[in-house]
């Protein structure tokens, strides 16, 4: 009859790394363009982040299902807010598809992150966020440093932790 209202990992998740996202700090202090692609693509490298933290579990059928859900979830959250936007059907099939091969060479590219270079990280970021016309090298090494620390802490994290949906990153 009544259903009960339990916790969804994936939409906690989901949740905090929109949180992540639209930090302030980002947009102020790092020099972003506040604007819906950035939006994007900074939900891309925190999820990607976390994806890789738990693709090297040994449970690998929990966690592929976890993948999946969260994929979807996050990938169905963005198709409604372009929709709530005024996209239409063309547009919004169109820009999903560009978005989910964004998603997985942002993947790729965080799954070997701890690895590359400054030069590298430095390309990385700016290949995918574009930062206000005044931005300045420290910017982005800012940035850079913003996350050298969000991947520190996401390898530090627990996998029960990340299936929760238990994320509390706080940058100083």
């Amino acid at each position: 009859m009544f259903k009960l209202n339990k916790k969804i990992p994936e939409k906690t998740l989901y949740s905090k790394i929109i949180h992540l996202s639209r930090n302030k700090l980002l947009y102020t202090e790092f020099g972003l363009n506040d604007t819906f692609q950035n939006r994007i693509y900074l939900i891309f490298i925190h999820i990607s982040f976390l994806f890789n933290k738990i693709k090297n579990n040994n449970d690998a059928s929990l966690y592929k299902d976890f993948y999946q859900k969260m994929f979807d979830y996050t990938f169905s959250q963005i198709e409604i807010n372009m929709r709530e936007m005024g996209y239409g059907d063309v547009t919004v099939n169109k820009k999903m598809k560009f978005l989910v091969r964004s998603f997985y060479n942002i993947l790729l590219n965080c799954e070997s992150y701890q690895k590359k270079s400054l030069k590298l990280k430095t390309s990385f970021i700016n290949n995918y966020l574009t930062f206000n016309f005044d931005v300045n090298r420290q910017h982005s090494s800012k940035l850079i440093a913003y996350f050298d620390k969000y991947h520190i802490f996401c390898l530090d994290l627990s996998y029960d932790r990340v299936l929760k949906g238990e994320l509390k990153f706080n940058y100083k």
